[in-house]
Formats: structure tokens, C-alpha cells, sequence
């Protein structure tokens, strides 16, 4: 079966002032809808075809195609989920605990993963991954993540930040940091927890 772009659970314009309309449609039916179309030309036809996205990139990433289109097919079906609206806030229960476990606070995870975000050189990924239970912060070049041998943290990705400028420079230009912060205002920590829960 092919992969299939997925639809947003909210409009284009629905996480504005933080993130703008206009790249959120051009990201979505662009970008994204390319990395798709691509993906499935490099698997149709092969050994590959009927594989998950996830054992695609654990062990076919030394394919050009499925490491730089499968990676940004997956990247971006995890970016769209963890976004909402109604996002913002801390999240609580098990992810909560783990976070203070890990990392001491909600802010102090907050300030590891910006750096991770905003020292990316070039275009790549921010992660918040399990990896042994635990979690871990990490980046990736490009579209790269850490289901790839020997990417980032190694652990499972349940939250991605998108650091291309594509993600950001209609609105902030070359204000990275500025765009890594609105981001924590439509973080849906919901999602990431459920995430975290099926990871574990």
C-alpha cells in the first residue's frame, strides 16, 4: 500500500501568530507532498514495497531516497501530530515524571532542547526521544532521524522540531531561536505523552 500524505488535524492558519498560514500550506502540500511522491517511487516496484515507514528507515537508509524522502515523510507525519492549536502548556502524568527524572524540570528539558534546535548547523531535526526507557534529547542532519543506524540518540523518536529554514523563514527570517520558542506554544503534550507511552 502506498504512503499516503496525511491530512492536518487543524487548518493552515489554526496555530498562527506562532506559526503562519502561508508556510504551514506551503510545507504541508509542498514539501511534505514531495518527500511522499518520492518515497513511493523509490520503493514501488521493489523488495521494499509493503514495508512500515519505521523498518523502511531502520534498514534501508543507506538508500538515498528512503533516508532523504522516507525521513522526511516520517519526520514530518510526527511534526503535523505533535502540533495543535489548543497546544502550549506542561504536560503531566508518566511524561511529566519522566522528564523531571531525566532532565530536573520542564524548563531545564525546554533549554536542552533549544540548544539542540538552534545549533543545528544547516537544515535538520530537534528530538526528544526514549531510548532504554529513558529519555534522551538529540538533533539529525537534514532529514535524518534516530530509527537510522546510528543517528542522533539511537533512541525512539515522540517529538520532532523541524530546524529547515522552509519551516520558518516566511515568518522569522533568521530568527531561529525566535521560531524554536513559539514552538512550545502549540506543542501538544497530549499527543507526546501517548507517544511516549507506546515508545516505552
Amino acid at each position: 500500500m502506498a504512503f499516503e500524505l496525511p491530512q492536518l488535524g487543524y487548518a493552515h492558519d489554526a496555530l498562527e501568530p506562532h506559526i503562519d498560514a502561508r508556510t504551514m500550506e506551503i510545507h504541508h502540500t509542498k514539501h511534505h507532498a514531495g518527500y511522499t511522491a518520492k518515497l513511493n517511487a523509490a520503493v514501488e516496484g521493489t523488495a521494499m514495497e509493503g514495508k512500515s515507514i519505521e523498518a523502511l528507515l531502520a534498514d534501508h537508509s543507506d538508500h538515498p531516497a528512503i533516508r532523504n524522502n522516507g525521513g522526511g515523510y516520517y519526520n514530518h507525519c510526527m511534526f503535523w501530530e505533535i502540533m495543535s492549536p489548543n497546544g502550549g502548556g506542561a504536560p503531566t502524568g508518566d511524561l511529566a515524571v519522566a522528564i523531571a527524572s531525566a532532565f530536573g524540570s520542564l524548563d531545564a528539558l525546554k533549554d536542552q532542547f533549544n540548544a539542540a534546535a538552534a545549533t543545528r548547523f544547516g537544515s535538520g531535526w530537534a528530538w526528544l526521544c526514549v531510548n532504554g526507557g529513558k529519555l534522551e534529547i538529540c538533533s539529525s542532519a537534514n532529514q535524518d532521524n534516530p530509527l537510522m543506524p546510528g543517528v542522533g540518540c539511537g533512541g525512539h523518536p515522540i517529538m520532532g522540531l523541524d530546524v529547515w529554514e522552509h519551516a520558518y523563514y516566511l515568518n522569522y527570517q533568521n530568527r531561529r531561536p525566535d521560531y524554536i520558542s513559539a514552538f512550545w506554544s502549540v506543542i501538544n503534550w497530549e499527543v507526546v505523552a501517548q507517544k511516549f507511552a507506546a515508545a516505552k
